[in-house]
């Protein structure tokens, strides 16, 4: 007991009084509890950041561990949430399931710390941070990365071809497609395919074909305006339209094909996020030559071309006990050392403003220019919108892209237009 009231004494002197010190001096050290995404990067990525910020601070130590496995994350953190056995900070959250923990009285708001829009506006700009605003005028969410998908293709392929540039329109795209779907080994089956879409029903791998095209078609669109269904319109159609033709055609394969066709040079195209530069920069052979192009559009389409962000924010739940030490490590998570982690160990694009002109960042990619193309897009993403009912919605355009893109059992227009009216009764009722 004395030597801590001396401990103290000294911390006075030196003005370095805090509540992290007293709670260190009394022999109570604060444990967090961090939960990241599950995937090898991002662990990775989280054990340099936790162990630096233990080192720093010996009173408020975080333990971290990664997201239970499952079919999504989300259902992992909706089962925590109903079981309060949710973790103080997450930093894998998509912006879509925010409305339901807000509802459920899940999430901590962030705008109610002191120097919260200090925080948030160095880093973001303010209509990023409008966009994650809850119904209640709150943030509970704070913008950590965005992953803009984007057009990823084969430059050999293309050359041998004859093709000079990636496709920009729907028409080039279906042009080039001809050219590169292909029998190679002339045993009458198709072996070597313009592009690659996922067809499992699963709703969130529509993000990355159906959503992500329909944001570039539209100019930046999202399926909702004022609370109610807005896709029933030109835009879903053409892009509908445009996956439907690539599967008639075969220039998407229908099956679900066996490792990386990407990588293994089956395949010319994909719509991937810039998470996979790290997959093909280390396995890629010595020869193998990609690049980035933005989405193709629709013809006459204007730009600068959109495309969906697949955003991952940060929350801290209010199960924790310690808010205020839970924010400190949320600022530390967000600051431009961790930023510049997550670069270099994820590939994945901080919330930054002025990313690509920062000098923090300008060696990262200097060496690295094909992030930085991802870096530039980042300005031009939506997400989502923010109604509790997101995974039905998109399980419901799962089941219209499954039925007339895949196995052309029904027309675009008649698709959308059922999708539309069955969104639409799902947040009425």
């Amino acid at each position: 007991m004395l030597k801590s009231i001396k401990w103290l004494i000294v911390l006075l002197a030196v003005g370095i009084f805090s509540q992290e010190s007293i709670l260190f001096a009394k022999g109570d050290v604060v444990r967090l509890t961090y939960w990241p995404s599950s995937n090898p990067q991002e662990i990775e990525l989280a054990k340099v950041i936790v162990d630096e910020w233990n080192h720093k601070h010996p009173g408020i130590q975080v333990d971290m561990q990664p997201l239970p496995a499952s079919q999504s994350s989300e259902e992992v953190l909706l089962a925590a949430v109903a079981a309060k056995t949710t973790p103080d900070i997450c930093s894998n959250i998509w912006p879509g399931i925010v409305a339901g923990f807000t509802e459920a009285n899940a999430l901590v708001s962030l705008d109610n710390f002191k120097d919260f829009w200090d925080v948030a506006l160095s880093r973001a700009p303010e209509d990023i941070l409008e966009t994650f605003r809850s119904k209640d005028g709150h943030i509970y969410q704070m913008p950590w990365k965005g992953n803009p998908i984007m057009m990823e293709y084969n430059v050999k392929l293309f050359s041998d071809a004859g093709i000079s540039k990636p496709p920009r329109t729907y028409s080039e795209f279906m042009v080039a497609a001809q050219k590169l779907t292909r029998d190679t080994d002339r045993d009458g089956i198709i072996d070597q395919w313009m592009g690659i879409i996922n067809v499992s029903p699963v709703w969130w791998h529509r993000f990355f074909d159906f959503y992500s095209l329909y944001i570039a078609a539209s100019g930046g669109r999202t399926l909702f305006e004022d609370d109610k269904v807005n896709f029933d319109n030109e835009y879903a159609i053409q892009v509908f339209r445009f996956l439907q033709e690539g599967f008639k055609k075969g220039y998407f394969p229908k099956g679900t094909l066996q490792g990386n066709q990407f990588l293994m040079e089956n395949v010319a195209v994909q719509f991937v996020g810039p998470w996979d530069i790290g997959y093909l920069e280390k396995y890629k052979t010595e020869d193998f030559e990609y690049d980035f192009a933005p989405l193709p559009i629709p013809d006459n389409t204007p730009e600068p071309i959109l495309t969906y962000s697949d955003p991952k924010n940060i929350v801290i739940f209010s199960t924790t006990k310690h808010p205020e030490e839970a924010w400190e490590f949320v600022k530390f998570l967000i600051s431009k050392e961790s930023d510049l982690q997550l670069l270099k160990i994820c590939y994945q694009i901080p919330f930054r403003k002025d990313l690509d002109i920062d000098s923090t960042f300008k060696e990262y990619f200097d060496e690295n220019p094909k992030t930085m193309k991802f870096a530039k897009q980042i300005s031009y993403t939506r997400g989502v919108d923010n109604v509790s009912q997101l995974k039905e919605i998109f399980d419901v355009i799962a089941q219209a892209f499954e039925y007339c893109c895949v196995y052309g059992k029904e027309t675009p227009e008649k698709a959308v237009k059922n999708a539309a009216e069955r969104c639409q009764r799902i947040i009425g009722r």
